[in-house]
């Protein structure tokens, strides 16, 4: 499904017969291979969309300044798009607004992380319990495929097919909540959070464990059992919360 429009599409992240397809021969993301995967969208949400995962995924590193006109040309997109889905990730704080400096891509920051942990455990663990009771039987199947594609993204230890997976995770589960405050408190975080496990997932993560944790949340809320999602969800957020503390090891 496609959940900002409310669409229904297969689980596409390159998770099943590709490896890291719509990158770069460097690895990164390539923002137009990405434009034909997102033909509901709006250019502004495209725009978004693309330039969320080219932070997420560092090809646009904290501190680096970025010019309207460079992402105009980069992404293909018009700069009016390309101004709105900015504004939109500096409210997420993924970017900053500079006054005659710019816009800046935000720094990382473990202490942040820890602190934006200990809303998402409880807002997670909310929006769980409630896509177990409110899940249609369309996004139940969704939800079995996500906990299949994880699987196969982190056996092939293919991180961006995970991150999209986990991107789609995050936007089921939020709208099969059916519960727009908690999913407005939420999802500005998801971006930073990824952002956070790309950094450091190589040296402190383990990408199997998370790939089951998350499929344990996925199958919970698919069988309609909702303290089972909860208890998956906190489960999640207990590793999630372990890993950055590793980070500071590292």
């Amino acid at each position: 499904m496609n959940f900002v429009t409310g669409k229904t599409s297969p689980v596409r992240a390159g998770a099943r017969g590709r490896s890291r397809a719509g990158t770069t021969a460097a690895g990164a993301p390539d923002p137009a291979a990405e434009q034909d995967d997102l033909p509901d969208l709006t250019l502004t949400e495209k725009a978004y969309q693309q330039l969320e995962e080219l932070i997420t995924t560092l090809a646009l590193p904290p501190g680096m300044v970025l010019s309207e006109q460079n992402l105009v040309q980069r992404l293909g997109i018009g700069r009016t798009p390309i101004r709105e889905a900015l504004q939109r990730l500096a409210r997420d704080g993924l970017v900053v607004v500079m006054p005659r400096r710019g816009i800046l891509v935000s720094e990382i920051n473990i202490r942040t992380q820890l602190r934006l942990l200990e809303t998402r455990r409880v807002l997670e663990r909310l929006i769980a319990r409630l896509a177990a009771e409110r899940a249609t039987q369309e996004e139940r199947e969704v939800f079995a495929a996500l906990a299949q594609g994880m699987s196969e993204a982190a056996g092939a230890a293919d991180d961006l097919a995970f991150m999209r997976l986990d991107r789609q995770f995050n936007e089921l589960v939020a709208a099969a909540s059916r519960n727009e405050f908690a999913v407005r408190s939420l999802a500005n975080m998801a971006g930073l959070s990824r952002r956070f496990w790309y950094q450091h997932y190589k040296e402190a993560a383990d990408l199997p464990l998370s790939a089951t944790l998350h499929a344990d949340v996925c199958q919970a809320i698919a069988r309609r059992d909702g303290e089972a999602a909860e208890a998956a969800s906190d489960r999640l957020i207990d590793y999630i919360e372990s890993f950055a503390r590793k980070t500071l090891d590292t």
